[in-house]
């Protein structure tokens, strides 16, 4: 019966996250002009990390999945959705494979690491994706990874918001979090 209950509060603070991380992207969220791509600043991507921290790699990454998909879906990005989840997974491994590295010790150091890598494996998915998307519009490799590299500049944002925004959020939300597990 416990493990049914530990399932269930796992399902409900999935969809919490998704939810929160959808919207996070919806409210919050301008936009910037680009060569490729439709790019914008916001919080998608900070709440990510966070649900990741929180619920693990792969509960956390079926919420950011769900959340940053799902907003790719409903607002005009369906075609390239799939690149966003790509990018989830790998973000889910990095942030699980270095918080197992720091056997999950939640100090400040190490979620400020892990904020920190998480911006720059932000930077390195979103820059792959474009390229991908400029190959799909017809570019050849060249011109994709220039026109990539000529958009990073909301990715560069968000990568710096990122990693400033979640130790702050952690460290806010962590008792809270802890809280609700324990029921």
């Amino acid at each position: 019966m416990l493990g049914r209950n530990k399932q269930l509060l796992n399902a409900i603070l999935t969809a919490l996250f998704a939810a929160i991380i959808y919207i996070g992207i919806s409210v919050l969220r301008i936009p910037l002009p680009a060569i490729v791509g439709r790019p914008f600043i916001h919080f998608g991507n900070p709440l990510m990390v966070i649900a990741i921290l929180f619920l693990g790699g792969v509960w956390g990454g079926v919420a950011a999945a769900v959340g940053l998909g799902g907003f790719d879906i409903l607002n005009g990005y369906a075609a390239t959705s799939w690149l966003t989840v790509l990018e989830v997974i790998v973000m889910a491994i990095v942030v699980s494979a270095i918080m197992s590295a720091f056997k999950h010790d939640d100090r400040p150091s190490h979620i400020i690491t892990v904020a920190i890598a998480a911006g720059i494996t932000k930077l390195i998915t979103s820059f792959l994706a474009t390229v991908v998307e400029g190959l799909i519009a017809g570019m050849t490799l060249q011109p994709a990874i220039i026109t990539s590299f000529l958009s990073l500049t909301a990715t560069a944002i968000n990568s710096v918001a990122t990693a400033i925004i979640v130790p702050i959020l952690y460290f806010l939300l962590r008792r809270a979090f802890q809280a609700a597990r324990r029921r």
